[in-house]
């Protein structure tokens, strides 16, 4: 299961309505233990795609670099990456599966004309497909 802890839902959600409706993009830290992560905190990152970014997202490779050393900096792992579907569910797209990578959660926040909808995670499986992770959401944010 996916805990978020320390508001980070909060902070999550709150870059998924500030940048909508384009998609937003950031970076899932913490601890995990054998059947459970811990998001300790977020990373927000500029969306790099070129064109519309209303349908997709792109993290460049040095913002990558950047969280990797930030999270081996505060003894932190990197569990994941989180996105938004402006007007669209949070489920994953066939793009999102296509550029996923095993290990990470994919967090997907639905955000409709700027009001907050859903947010489910998502991992792969060993057949390369998503599967959908459970999530304990401490609190809950509906728009700003």
């Amino acid at each position: 299961m996916l805990h978020f802890k320390d508001n980070t839902e909060a902070q999550v959600i709150a870059d998924a309505l500030h940048t909508f409706p384009d998609e937003c993009c950031g970076f899932l830290l913490g601890h995990e233990t054998e059947n459970d992560r811990f998001i300790t905190e977020i990373i927000v990152v500029e969306n790099a795609k070129d064109g519309d970014k209303r349908r997709r997202f792109e993290i460049t490779p040095l913002d990558y670099l950047k969280a990797e050393r930030y999270a081996e900096d505060k003894k932190l792992t990197l569990l994941g990456v989180y996105h938004s579907h402006p007007n669209h569910p949070s489920v994953p797209s066939e793009h999102d599966r296509v550029v996923a990578q095993p290990f990470f959660s994919y967090v997907i926040v639905a955000v409709s004309e700027k009001t907050f909808v859903s947010l489910q995670s998502w991992r792969l499986n060993e057949d390369f497909q998503f599967e959908e992770e459970a999530v304990h959401l401490a609190n809950f944010a509906t728009s700003l």
